[in-house]
């Protein structure tokens, strides 16, 4: 899988482990940055995630800043992309499965590295159920025209 990975400073060292477990998994990563721990804006970061994914660049894209909301809010500000800040395995699957989220976010001072490494397994291996949960996608799907 083709995944697109970004972070601010907040989240860099978390990005790296990341992409480290994604490479040994034999994904295809693209890094965009964060480079190192200097101080960076995080919507960079999340936009240029959601860019990725929406462009279809990527299949999915994984956003870490220190909380992972800031760079959550600026990733769903992409038409197309459904990003979800998570906190472990289950917020991850369940993600994938009833939200169809395409891009992960992850707060990297409140999710420690195997949580994070397990989330990351659990959304990449979940896939979405459909069903019921279609109707509700659409509906959000459905804003994003309004705007």
């Amino acid at each position: 899988m083709r995944i697109a990975v970004g972070s601010d400073h907040a989240g860099f060292q978390l990005k790296q482990d990341i992409v480290d477990h994604l490479h040994a998994a034999g994904h295809d990563i693209v890094d965009l940055g964060a480079d190192d721990t200097t101080s960076v804006d995080y919507p960079d970061f999340g936009a240029a995630v959601g860019q990725a994914v929406a462009s279809g660049d990527v299949e999915t894209g994984i956003a870490l800043c220190g909380s992972g909301i800031g760079i959550c809010i600026a990733a769903n500000k992409i038409v197309g992309v459904r990003a979800a800040t998570v906190h472990d395995v289950t917020s991850a699957r369940l993600a994938r499965q009833h939200n169809d989220a395409n891009v992960l976010c992850i707060g990297a001072r409140f999710v420690g590295p195997q949580v994070a490494l397990d989330a990351v397994d659990a959304f990449m291996a979940a896939d979405f159920e459909g069903g019921r949960h279609t109707r509700r996608v659409e509906k959000i799907s459905k804003l994003e025209q309004r705007s």
